[in-house]
């Protein structure tokens, strides 16, 4: 009998490619990946993988046997997402995956009144920069600034997040051409916001990068520079002001997504028009 922890450690391995990788996402050290491994060898009479000093290739045999894991592993959130949504219970809990400043700034503030409403509901709400692989279970429902693109999931438009620049009165009123910048690092260059702040520099330079929106706006609150953010955040700072422009800045659609089985829980309903409404609110939808 083959060990289904075996080949569950093992389909980990064959998607992250090494043993370190596969050790920081199942919470264990390498040794147990690599124990777990060899037992599934054993078990199946095969060599699954080459153990390179810093990557694990799988072997031809491997690759067969992943293909396959792949499936079982599919098949296992299935289940456990249907589980979800057929389990009735006087307490639940629903994770939400969204954004940070989204999770911070528009949701966090509200949850007290959602408890008040729904005291047998525990949220639980994780800010995270990458989307949550719904399909492995990384949570229920899932907040995201692009249309999803996996077919089975059960998409919503909640909202349309407005974009200004922003900084404070000493700098806004500085000569626009002595104004300073501040943006995201390189590594999102792609992002809609980025692009349009690199649009209207003119020559005028980016002092400062961050990250994230909240490190930008810390910046911006100290009087280093404007900052391109979204309005929730800007119009509610008391520090800042938006300042005028001539190019329109943009408008990102906001998405809520689920998967089906989930969706059919009561309790997942009554979160998903709570975060609708929410957002709607502060990011009301374009015509």
């Amino acid at each position: 009998m083959i060990d289904w922890q075996d080949l569950h450690y093992f389909s980990v391995l064959a998607r992250t490619g090494s043993l370190s990788a596969a050790a920081r996402e199942l919470g264990v050290d390498h040794a147990t990946v690599g124990r777990r491994v060899a037992s599934l060898e054993q078990s199946l009479s095969l060599r699954l993988v080459d153990r390179l000093p810093r990557r694990s290739p799988l072997t031809p045999e491997g690759v067969a046997i992943a293909g396959l894991a792949v499936e079982m592993v599919a098949v296992t959130h299935a289940i456990e997402r249907r589980a979800r949504g057929l389990a009735a219970s006087s307490t639940s809990l629903v994770r939400i995956s969204a954004p940070p400043a989204v999770a911070a700034r528009l949701i966090a503030p509200h949850v007290v009144e959602f408890h008040r409403a729904h005291p047998g509901i525990t949220l639980a709400v994780s800010g995270a920069s990458q989307n949550a692989a719904l399909d492995r279970s990384e949570a229920d429902l899932a907040i995201r600034m692009s249309r999803p693109s996996e077919k089975e999931l059960l998409i919503r438009r909640i909202g349309a997040m407005h974009f200004g620049l922003y900084a404070t009165r000493e700098q806004a009123a500085l000569p626009p051409a002595s104004l300073a910048f501040i943006a995201y690092d390189a590594a999102l260059d792609h992002l809609a916001q980025q692009v349009w702040l690199r649009s209207i520099l003119a020559g005028r330079p980016i002092i400062f990068q961050a990250s994230d929106l909240f490190g930008q706006q810390e910046a911006a609150r100290a009087g280093l520079g404007a900052a391109a953010m979204p309005c929730f955040m800007g119009d509610n700072d008391p520090i800042l002001v938006k300042l005028p422009v001539e190019k329109l800045p943009p408008v990102r659609d906001v998405w809520l997504a689920a998967y089906p089985d989930v969706g059919r829980s009561p309790d997942v309903r009554t979160v998903m028009t709570f975060l609708a409404q929410i957002i709607g609110r502060e990011c009301p939808l374009r015509d």
